[in-house]
């Protein structure tokens, strides 16, 4: 009679082993590659919504028209340009598929939100030198989760020369030639710093600029 030869135990036991051990290896394989899409996807969009806040920020500020949307109490000065390191006004036209277009005063301000920090932007119609309040218009967030965010102005010293960077802005009158805004995100990573010139800055530069 011909003998009928089957698998041991111990065959079957080392078959499943080396199967498991497959299937793990396979297992870690994908789970690490959909990690890995995941990371990337979740940088794409970090990304993405750097370029579209400091693109949004460096038209708003490069358009800065120098109007008046104020008049400072203390010395009667226009008040065309307003800032420290946690908010600026200024105003600048708005295209037409945003709110009103036109002039509008764009008050940019840094909040606290829980342990960070959130970007603000509230806006009003600015006409003959008086701003509009206009009711029911809710400030849009820019931008949230931050760990850090401030605001930093360069103008002309006494000797004419370009001034170092100022936290605060006091000049009213006058558009400031550099614009710096630092944000860091909530995880640690810093955004690239925006250096924005006003467009219009040279026409209201006269003087001592700080």
């Amino acid at each position: 009679m011909r003998r009928v030869f089957g698998f041991t135990l111990i065959e079957v036991l080392l078959a499943s082993a080396l199967l498991a051990a497959g299937l793990t290896l396979a297992f870690a394989t994908i789970m690490g590659a959909t990690g890995t899409t995941r990371r990337g996807e979740e940088m794409a969009q970090a990304n993405e919504r750097v370029r579209a806040v400091q693109g949004f920020l460096r038209r708003r500020i490069a358009g800065a028209r120098g109007a008046s949307f104020d008049t400072d109490q203390a010395s009667g000065l226009p008040m065309r340009f307003v800032g420290d390191a946690e908010r600026m006004r200024f105003v600048a036209d708005l295209p037409d598929y945003i709110g009103r277009g036109g002039p509008n005063l764009h008050d940019l301000r840094i909040e606290r939100d829980g342990e960070g920090v959130r970007l603000m932007l509230d806006l009003a119609v600015v006409q003959a030198g008086t701003t509009l309040v206009e009711r029911g218009r809710e400030p849009e967030v820019l931008a949230d989760g931050l760990r850090e965010a401030r605001f930093r102005y360069r103008g002309l010293g006494p000797d004419g020369a370009l001034a170092d960077w100022q936290d605060e802005w006091t000049a009213v009158e006058q558009l400031p030639l550099l614009v710096e805004v630092v944000m860091v995100a909530g995880d640690g990573r810093t955004w690239p710093t925006l250096v924005v010139a006003p467009r219009l800055a040279g026409a209201y530069a006269g003087g001592n600029a700080q």
